[in-house]
């Protein structure tokens, strides 16, 4: 069971602390614990119960009728509401109560939903990501523990996995080659994986070696497949301090390649750059990215 602050709740159902606390003096109904230090805190069935709440207000009910709701009722339009509305804020909301629930079921078809109806490209810019991003701040700070973690991330990475193995092409002799790779020590997958699916659903050339890929074999990787581009993202690994040491390393050991890097290392830390490298801070600019050169390529 996890234990969240009142600016947990806030940030995963975008309610403000303020309109929760008025709440729970009006209505009674999100009531928090206390520790024996006299703390409060929220569990998972307080998370849940405000996500249900959130939803249901967006989507036009009165918090007064909300109050006099059984939970059941509640849950029962909550789920009716996600599998026919497919505003983002809603399917975010409908992913977190998957992952508090560590219900795959549920997952599988809210994914299925929006793959249908959006496209998985779309599902995973405008809905995956967001809730990845609110999820990221609350593991880093310990408020979601490890099973919640590690079980939508795998959900997701088994998305991604069957996606790229759907993008097979035949790709042009002059297509661009993209070398992807996560740094030794660096586990988090995710992003990397639906780069290599943005690629190879671009009729691109890609070279992936995944985790935890120590530098001296990335040399001799590189010598084998000569890519055009090496990319990488950096999450924890290498830490803060190495992070400079690093980036000029991949610059000055492949000045032929253009070193593309994102991650919450490099994005927004100073890091200086020479001529062959570039910082992407958003998904959608690489895409881009790979489109503009794609194109260059072809003229």
């Amino acid at each position: 069971m996890s234990h969240y602050s009142i600016k947990d709740i806030e940030q995963l159902s975008g309610i403000k602390a303020h309109t929760l606390r008025i709440w729970e003096q009006r209505y009674k109904f999100i009531l928090p614990k206390r520790t024996d230090t006299n703390i409060r805190y929220y569990d998972d069935e307080d998370l849940k119960l405000v996500l249900n709440i959130a939803l249901l207000k967006d989507n036009g009910h009165k918090i007064s009728k909300i109050a006099k709701m059984d939970r059941g009722t509640m849950r029962d339009e909550v789920l009716r509401l996600t599998e026919k509305n497919l505003r983002y804020p809603d399917q975010i909301n409908a992913l977190i109560l998957a992952m508090v629930d560590l219900d795959e079921d549920r997952f599988e078809k809210i994914m299925a939903t929006n793959i249908l109806k959006l496209g998985f490209e779309s599902t995973m810019i405008n809905v995956v990501y967001p809730f990845l991003s609110k999820i990221g701040v609350l593991w880093q700070t310990g408020a979601i523990n490890p099973a919640q973690e590690h079980f939508i991330s795998n959900l997701i990475r088994q998305k991604l996995i069957v996606a790229i193995d759907g993008q097979y092409v035949n790709t042009q002799e002059n297509s661009n080659k993209y070398l992807l790779y996560l740094p030794a020590g660096e586990l988090h997958e995710i992003t990397l994986l639906f780069i290599c699916y943005l690629i190879k659903a671009r009729h691109q050339k890609v070279v992936y070696f995944g985790q935890n890929l120590p530098f001296e074999d990335l040399k001799s990787i590189y010598n084998i497949h000569q890519p055009d581009y090496i990319l990488t993202i950096i999450t924890t690994s290498p830490p803060a301090h190495e992070i400079q040491d690093y980036v000029d390393q991949l610059a000055s050991n492949f000045p032929n390649a253009e070193i593309l890097l994102s991650g919450y290392q490099v994005i927004g830390q100073d890091v200086n750059t020479s001529e062959n490298t570039h910082i992407f801070t958003r998904i959608e600019h690489f895409i881009s990215f790979v489109e503009e050169n794609t194109l260059e390529k072809t003229l």
